[in-house]
């Protein structure tokens, strides 16, 4: 094997230097980002029950309103809820409210969607902005407190079509399974963190 001897730090051309000095910058700023990324990420382990009350052992969560024109918005929503709040927490959820620890209520209050991209050469909507504005409460039901509220819950996000018109139609149910996913993500992120 041989070895190369490296020039001098003094004898090293202008881009040479350069990308030394850069290299030795990245060196010490690398870990200094990743210590402060991991800190501030708001990350918890999956099974983590935030600031939640450790006695709680069961969630119950009804079906949200609906006060939209949507069909089953409310169904759709909470289902999704459900599945986050059982993958994200401890709790055992339960579909009677009088048996469970806690009690996570909804009202869907509106939906709207606004096209943001239009494709050029059929001028139909490709990508449209929608936002979701909810209440959500969590309640001790034994104490009857409300531990976490927001009357003015705002989700908003892009969700992308499809421009064929035959597909067009049958996205509404997967584009709406994207929705109430992101919006629960939303939700029990929220109410871990209990902002």
């Amino acid at each position: 094997m041989r070895w190369r001897l490296q020039r001098p730090f003094y004898k090293l051309a202008g881009d040479q230097l350069a990308r030394r000095r850069h290299a030795a910058r990245l060196l010490w700023i690398a870990p200094l980002l990743l210590t402060l990324a991991s800190v501030g990420c708001g990350y918890h382990v999956v099974g983590s029950n935030g600031n939640l009350p450790k006695s709680w052992r069961t969630v119950s969560v009804p079906v949200f309103a609906n006060h939209t024109l949507h069909y089953r918005l409310g169904q759709i929503f909470t289902q999704a809820v459900v599945r986050e709040l059982e993958a994200r927490t401890t709790y055992r959820i339960v579909p009677d409210p009088a048996q469970a620890d806690a009690v996570l209520m909804g009202d869907i209050t509106s939906i709207r969607a606004v096209p943001v991209l239009f494709d050029s050469k059929t001028g139909r909507a490709t990508t449209m902005l929608v936002t979701v504005e909810a209440k959500v409460r969590l309640k001790d039901r034994a104490s009857g407190k409300v531990i976490y509220r927001n009357d003015r819950l705002v989700f908003r996000d892009e969700y992308e079509f499809s421009t064929d018109p035959k597909s067009f139609f049958q996205e509404e149910d997967p584009a709406l399974g994207r929705m109430a996913r992101d919006f629960a993500s939303r939700v029990v992120s929220d109410m871990l963190e209990n902002f």
